[in-house]
C-alpha cells in the first residue's frame, strides 16, 4: 500500500474512533462511524487477493446495515423527544433498533456471521484493528445508552455469543477464526454486565484489548497463521511462544493470570445482582472457550507436528526483539494484584 495511503487511512481511522466516542449527538457519532468503515476498508483489501476483497466487501455491507440502523433508530428517538441527545434514547423502538445496530457492528450473536470470515481474510495488523480498536466506539455507544437498555435482549444476545463464540472455535485450524470467536465470547460477558456495572463493561474492554493486542503481535511477529504454523514457531522464538502460552492462559481466565479479574468482577456483581442462574450458566459456557485457548498454549509450546515444516531452517532466523510487544505480554499476565486500585478507579 501506498504510504500516503496508509497515512490517510490511519488518520481517518484515529479521528472517526475520537469523533464518536466524544459526541452528545447521534449525527456527529453516526459520521464518526461512517468515518471509521471507510477508513478500515483498504486495510482490509490492501494484499489484493480475492479472499481480502471478499472480506471488504463483506464488512462494508454489514457496516452501512448497521450505519443506516443507528441513523433510523436516532432518526425516531428525535421524532418522539424532540432532542438527539445521545443520553437521551427513551423510544422502546429506537432503542430496540439501536440494540440491533450496535450488535451488528459488534459482531454479537445472532449478528456475527460476518466477523469470522472478515477476518479470515485480512492480515494479522488489520485482524488486530478489527478486534480492537473497531470495537471501541460501539463499546461506547453501548456505554453511554446502557441506562435505556432493555434487560432481556441484551441478556440473551450476550448468553448467545458466550456459548457460540466458544462452540465454533473448538474445530478451528486458523488462528485468525479462533481469535474471532474469541473475540465474540469475550464481547458476551461485556454486553452481559453493562446494564448493571457499565465501568466494568470498559474495564474488561480495556483488559481484552491489552491482551489480544498481545496475542496478535506475537503471532505477527512468528508470522503464525495456523496451528501447523505455530507448532513450528519454537524452533525460532522458544521464550516467546513460552509468553504466547501465559498470554493465551490469561485471555482463557486462568486465575493467576490478568484475564482472570473481569471474569471475576462480573459473576460477582451478577451475583449482586441476584443473577445467580445467569452467572452459572455463563461460568459453565466459558469452559468451552477454554478448551481451545488450552489446544492453542499446547500446540505453541508443547508438540511438534507429526511431519517436517515447509519453511527450510527457522532457527537461522534473526530474532528481534520488539520492546511494545515485552510490555504488553507482561501486563497481559501480571495485572492480577493490582485488582484494588484499578477497582477503586472504575
Amino acid at each position: 500500500m501506498n504510504p500516503h495511503t496508509k497515512l490517510v487511512s490511519s488518520l481517518t481511522l484515529l479521528l472517526g474512533t475520537t469523533i464518536t466516542i466524544s459526541s452528545n449527538h447521534w449525527m456527529m457519532a453516526w459520521t464518526g462511524l461512517e468515518l471509521n468503515t471507510l477508513a478500515i476498508i483498504p486495510l482490509i483489501s490492501n494484499p489484493h487477493h480475492p479472499r481480502a476483497i471478499e472480506a471488504a466487501v463483506k464488512y462494508f455491507l454489514v457496516q452501512a446495515t448497521a450505519s443506516a440502523l443507528v441513523l433510523f433508530a436516532s432518526m425516531i428517538n428525535a421524532w418522539s423527544t424532540g432532542q438527539w441527545d445521545i443520553t437521551q434514547l427513551t423510544n422502546p423502538s429506537a432503542c430496540l433498533l439501536m440494540t440491533t445496530a450496535i450488535a451488528m457492528k459488534l459482531g454479537l450473536a445472532p449478528f456475527h456471521f460476518w466477523f469470522p470470515e472478515v477476518l479470515q481474510g485480512s492480515s494479522l495488523t488489520t485482524a488486530l484493528l478489527l478486534t480492537t480498536l473497531m470495537k471501541f466506539p460501539p463499546i461506547t455507544l453501548l456505554f453511554l445508552t446502557s441506562h435505556s437498555l432493555n434487560h432481556m435482549p441484551m441478556t440473551a444476545m450476550a448468553l448467545t455469543s458466550i456459548a457460540l463464540g466458544g462452540w465454533m472455535g473448538l474445530n478451528q485450524t486458523q488462528l485468525r477464526k479462533i481469535m474471532a470467536f474469541s473475540s465474540i465470547s469475550h464481547l458476551g460477558w461485556m454486553t452481559i454486565i453493562i446494564i448493571y456495572n457499565p465501568k466494568l463493561t470498559l474495564l474488561t474492554f480495556y483488559l481484552y484489548t491489552l491482551m489480544t493486542i498481545a496475542v496478535f503481535l506475537t503471532l505477527n511477529s512468528t508470522k503464525s497463521l495456523n496451528l501447523a504454523t505455530i507448532m513450528t514457531a519454537w524452533t525460532k522464538t522458544p521464550m516467546l511462544n513460552t509468553v504466547l502460552m501465559l498470554t493465551l492462559l490469561s485471555l482463557a481466565g486462568l486465575p493467576p493470570l490478568t484475564g482472570f479479574l473481569p471474569k471475576w468482577l462480573i459473576i460477582q456483581e451478577l451475583t449482586k445482582q441476584e443473577m445467580t442462574p445467569v452467572a452459572t450458566i455463563i461460568a459453565i459456557l466459558s469452559l468451552l472457550s477454554l478448551f481451545f485457548y488450552l489446544r492453542l498454549a499446547y500446540y505453541s509450546t508443547i508438540t511438534l507436528p507429526p511431519n517436517s515444516t515447509n519453511h527450510m531452517k527457522q532457527w537461522h532466523f534473526n530474532k528481534l526483539t520488539r520492546t511494545p510487544t515485552a510490555i504488553l505480554t507482561s501486563l497481559s499476565m501480571l495485572l492480577l494484584p493490582l485488582s484494588p486500585m484499578m477497582l477503586t478507579i472504575t
